[in-house]
């Protein structure tokens, strides 16, 4: 059982950065493919960003390309999401995804991200 926890949500104002962290324990984490989703009030939740389970490969959603950046740390069993230039549609609840199979699925409660003047 893996448990992911979010943090470094807030308030930002339009243009500027947050950096997303998502802790795990419970598991093997250099085993799992890490991603971060997010769900805007009233819309489905949608894939931002995933990176592979060595690091080595990383894809993003058209909407984040050459903003969001994610990043893993297996020592630190952490991944990152720095998100830059953000945009009042980057509003969100943002998740930490652990995948290895569909068995081995697991996800975070979240940290909102709120991006207003």
């Amino acid at each position: 059982q893996v448990q992911l926890v979010e943090s470094g949500g807030g308030l930002v104002q339009p243009g500027g950065s947050l950096r997303l962290s998502c802790a795990a324990s419970g598991g093997t984490f250099s085993s799992y493919v890490m991603s971060w989703y997010r769900q805007a009030p009233g819309k489905e939740r949608e894939l931002v960003a995933t990176i592979s389970s060595g690091g080595g490969s990383t894809n993003y959603a058209d909407s984040v390309k050459g903003r969001f950046a994610i990043s893993r740390d297996n020592a630190k069993n952490t991944v990152y999401l720095q998100m830059n230039s953000l945009k009042p549609e980057d509003t969100a609840v943002y998740y930490c995804n652990a995948w290895a199979t569909s068995a081995l699925d697991y996800w975070g409660k979240g940290t909102l991200v709120t991006v207003s003047s």
